[in-house]
């Protein structure tokens, strides 16, 4: 396992940044998941790798398997749960150097369909309405 580093929004575990942009679901053995705050395509999330990885290149053989294999549940969770028409997933760490990838749930009609998923326009929901979306995928995820 890659080893964590201070200062980082996805390793430490409080960070104020970090939640005002997302909510914690729930771990994997290798990753973190999050609601992306901005619901505007219904599901969104962030999965983050467990430790400090900056790109899919830090990791061995095993840990992008064991890695893929978390995101390949996510995605199905999400199949399941929302019923999207299409899945996009996004791994820029720019200016967040961590390993993390955006699952994005499309949706025909919806925002950005048929073109790549933006931040503009953001959709909050109320608190109850994060409780429920969370409850949805540790539902759909077993946890």
């Amino acid at each position: 396992m890659i080893e964590k580093k201070e200062g980082c929004m996805y390793c430490d575990e409080i960070c104020a940044h970090r939640d005002s942009l997302m909510i914690h679901i729930c771990d994997f053995e290798h990753s973190k998941l999050y609601l992306f705050r901005d619901q505007k395509n219904r599901g969104r999330c962030i999965l983050a790798y467990d430790g400090h990885a900056t790109d899919l290149t830090d990791l061995s053989e095993k840990e992008l398997n064991d890695f893929n294999k978390e995101l390949m549940l996510v995605a199905n969770a999400i199949h399941h749960a929302f019923n999207p028409d299409k899945i996009n997933y996004g791994s820029y760490a720019d200016t967040v150097k961590h390993l993390h990838i955006h699952v994005v749930p499309k949706y025909i009609g919806g925002p950005n369909w048929n073109g790549p998923f933006s931040d503009a326009d953001p959709k909050y929901l109320t608190d109850e309405e994060y409780k429920e979306i969370i409850a949805i995928f540790k539902q759909e995820l077993g946890k």
